[in-house]
């Protein structure tokens, strides 16, 4: 069911100062478990509290699936993963009716839900699955919902998916299109450890078994915190930067610097400036700051371009990716602000 969001302290300053508090509670219980990744645990809290959802890319083993079942279990929020191949078709996710036994012999149609009713779903490879099932599940994404046979079943509150991408392999898969990749609102890259951090994983999952971890947060309070990172003030320059940034990235405008036509084939849309200030808005939550500042949208832009900037055969043949660009443009940008 659906949580009602509880009362935080009336006044926001108090409220931030103990959303940095609980922040800082779950990064401790995360570590327990999780060596390093500390930039993308950061990441994924931003799109939890900013009601987006969050596109993992990273090669096999590097415990995506871990973080976020544990990520579920200390917020206290119901998690099912999905493993997508390409026989599955949409009401494996969305549920289907089922004939079922009434008293007195009579028979009926019952709704069984799918897995993608929890608060957390793991897309799992949401690659390796046909386009109608991966639409079956952008839609659950983008409306909260799910149709069955014309009758609407309103997802729980809050909800929040992650997929993931294998880089490595894409043989035989189903790339997402660049509409549905936008709906997405960060991409997040998850990385090899460092040598140090790949000791401590040896030395911690080769042992007894993993720790429990406690519950942090419950649903009602991830609403009430989804609902604070709204009223973070935002100063008038930083919108302006945003939207001159994710400007700058489309070649055949007439910001978009000359380095970049060559380069980029087709540029960011008006949701990248969306995404952009509510992922500003609750990183500077998350870090007890009580207005959005530069260093917030700086930190933010990566994860909101990578996935939204389509580099040209150019820019590929020479190691340039959209990363690359995204970054260049930020630094440009920020000299002149």
């Amino acid at each position: 069911m659906s949580q009602t969001a509880i009362p935080l302290p009336k006044d926001d300053v108090d409220a931030i100062n103990h959303m940095r508090e609980v922040y800082g509670r779950l990064n401790a219980e995360l570590k327990k478990i999780i060596v390093g990744q500390e930039k993308v645990i950061e990441q994924l809290a931003i799109c939890l509290f900013a009601r987006g959802h969050a596109l993992l890319m990273g090669v096999p083993g590097l415990a995506k699936t871990l973080l976020i079942s544990r990520l579920a279990e200390t917020l206290s929020l119901s998690f099912s993963r999905i493993q997508f191949t390409p026989d599955l078709m949409p009401m494996d996710i969305t549920g289907t009716d089922i004939l079922q036994e009434l008293p007195g012999g009579r028979r009926a149609f019952e709704f069984a839900k799918g897995p993608v009713f929890a608060n957390i779903v793991l897309a799992d490879e949401i690659n390796r699955a046909p386009s109608k099932t991966q639409a079956a599940m952008l839609e659950a994404m983008q409306e909260h919902r799910v149709t069955i046979a014309g009758r609407v079943y309103p997802l729980d509150s809050p909800f929040f998916v992650l997929a993931t991408q294998n880089p490595v392999e894409q043989e035989g898969t189903y790339p997402l299109p660049e509409a549905q990749l936008d709906r997405f609102m960060f991409m997040i890259g998850v990385d090899y450890p460092s040598r140090a951090e790949e000791i401590a994983i040896a030395k911690n999952t080769t042992g007894q078994a993993l720790p429990s971890l406690e519950h942090v947060l419950d649903g009602a309070q991830v609403l009430a915190f989804q609902d604070l990172v709204r009223r973070v003030p935002v100063p008038e320059h930083l919108y302006e930067f945003a939207v001159d940034l994710v400007r700058r990235t489309r070649p055949a405008g007439a910001e978009s610097p000359a380095w970049i036509k060559p380069l980029v084939s087709w540029g960011a849309g008006p949701r990248a400036v969306q995404y952009l200030i509510l992922g500003a808005k609750a990183r500077a939550a998350l870090h007890g700051s009580y207005v959005v500042r530069m260093e917030d949208l700086m930190e933010v832009a990566d994860p909101v371009l990578r996935h939204r900037v389509m580099t040209t055969f150019t820019a590929e043949s020479d190691g340039i990716s959209s990363r690359d660009i995204a970054k260049r443009l930020v630094e440009e940008l920020s000299r002149e602000a």
